[in-house]
């Protein structure tokens, strides 16, 4: 019953976190050009008369569909290729607007609205390094010798490494025998290469940093990807009339000039405003220094804020409520103490991003909800573990005394038992809350906000000042929680 009512608490955090009037909702993934694009989709709504809000950053291509099939979005800036390969799960490299209308209306989805230029995968180089082993195209890459190739550290984003068209498809299109090496966030795949750290990226075309650190993009002489055309895709009764003048306004130089404009500095909102309303040359990019400062303070911190403490706050709750009550059982009955430490510890150790995206499959949607359950869970084993352990450790003396004074075992528990344990319990909550605290960063991914939208939209771009501004927040928020929650007195503890 508690457990229900906290679930209500928290459906309904998740509706007063939204606006109360309905708006047009446009989702972005988690990489730059994803970000751009969807301030461009949300800015012409608005400058349209259509109310709207862009979720950013809404991790990788399956959970946005999840997103868009749900109508938690209405639309957001997808490709041609992606929407073949991933979402439609065919094998063709190119086909119309009403092929791809066709093949998506089961889905209760559309395309419209292209862009105007195709940003198409590729793998990229330092120019010098290709130059130096005679490589230009991906083919010659696979003609290098097993020695040469041994040498070549790769690295791939995480998306990249999983989606049929991506290394699978070169492997088996190149019958490429390199090893795998590192896993890295596309913002920072390029300076890792311009280092030296590795030798080869998954990259995107229109990308920036290609031209700016001196990098190459290797030929795919084989047709392994198909053309990833830029394209918006929306639930099938979205009106797409207001973004008619978006169509065909982009080719692939503008569009990684914008790119450009965003990895070194500006907002994505200033960028947006920069294609639609002025020229892009006349902005100059603040100093990360600079930008750190104003964005600290910037006008979604008080958002920001609200949201990571009602999701910590909420979720805290629901594992101190169900959370005592378990390690009381344990307690108590000590033949089920093993199976429920046991439970809560397995729950402690699933990855959170494997987490959050088992409750997204299961609740069939993003945002609050599936977060807060994630933080409660993980809350638990702290929790669970301090009740258990401080009641066991009650002085028997103590409960003798009470029980010849003729206490039940509801009045030992509730008059001897708990008090005394109360300080190692709260410490246990503290561990939950400051657990609670840093992960709640990565539950931006699944569009429930707090600092984390900061640190996401940070690792997009490879922005410092950005990612520090949703990491110092969030780390004040742990030491404040810890240091409100923690007992200056403490009993015997853990």
């Amino acid at each position: 019953m508690k457990l229900s009512l906290c679930i209500g608490v928290a459906l309904s955090c998740s509706v007063m976190a939204q606006p109360m009037e309905k708006n047009t909702v446009v989702g972005s993934k988690r990489f730059t050009e994803s970000y751009v694009l969807g301030e461009l989709v949300n800015q012409t709504l608005r400058d349209a008369g259509v109310q709207s809000i862009h979720r950013q950053g809404l991790g990788n291509t399956a959970i946005v569909i999840q997103a868009l099939t749900t109508g938690q979005i209405d639309v957001y800036p997808e490709y041609t290729g992606t929407i073949l390969r991933e979402i439609l799960k065919r094998s063709e490299t190119q086909s119309s607007l009403s092929e791809l209308n066709l093949w998506l209306k089961p889905k209760g989805l559309k395309v419209a609205i292209p862009l105007g230029f195709n940003n198409t995968y590729a793998l990229a180089m330092r120019a010098e390094q290709a130059k130096a082993l005679g490589v230009k195209r991906i083919s010659d890459v696979a003609n290098l010798s097993t020695e040469q190739q041994a040498t070549l550290r790769i690295a791939l984003s995480p998306e990249f490494k999983t989606r049929a068209d991506g290394w699978s498809a070169l492997v088996k299109n190149y019958r490429l025998t390199m090893k795998l090496g590192k896993v890295l966030e596309h913002g920072l795949a390029y300076d890792a290469l311009a280092r030296g750290d590795v030798d080869i990226v998954d990259a995107y075309s229109t990308d920036a940093a290609i031209a700016q650190k001196n990098l190459v993009l290797l030929e795919d002489d084989r047709k392994s990807f198909p053309r990833y055309d830029a394209i918006l895709l929306m639930r099938s009764d979205f009106d797409e009339k207001s973004l008619q003048s978006l169509e065909g306004k982009l080719d692939e130089f503008t569009m990684a000039k914008l790119n450009g404009l965003a990895e070194s500095g500006l907002s994505f909102e200033k960028v947006a405003n920069v294609f639609l309303n002025t020229s892009a040359n006349d902005q100059q990019s603040p100093t990360q220094l600079s930008r750190f400062f104003k964005l600290l303070f910037g006008p979604d911190f008080f958002t920001a804020l609200r949201d990571h403490v009602l999701l910590v706050l909420i979720s805290s709750t629901m594992a101190l409520l169900v959370g005592i009550p378990l390690g009381i059982l344990a307690y108590r009955r000590p033949r089920y103490a093993a199976w429920i430490l046991g439970a809560t510890g397995i729950l402690q150790t699933i990855p959170s991003l494997a987490l959050l995206t088992i409750l997204i499959a299961l609740l069939d949607q993003i945002g609050a909800v599936p977060a807060v359950l994630a933080l409660f869970l993980y809350g638990l084993l702290p929790i669970v573990n301090a009740t258990h352990i401080s009641l066991v450790e009650v002085p028997s003396n103590l409960k003798e005394a009470a029980l010849a004074l003729g206490c039940n075992e509801w009045q030992l528990l509730l008059s001897i038992e708990l008090p005394f344990a109360r300080p190692v319990i709260m410490t246990g909550l503290a561990s939950a809350t400051v657990i609670g605290v840093g992960t709640c960063t990565l539950a931006a991914l699944v569009g429930a906000g707090g600092f984390g939208d900061r640190i996401v939209a940070g690792l997009a771009v490879n922005d410092h000042a950005l990612m520090l501004a949703g990491a110092i927040p969030a780390a004040m928020l742990a030491l404040l929680a810890q240091i409100i929650l923690t007992p200056k007195h403490k009993s015997k503890n853990i």
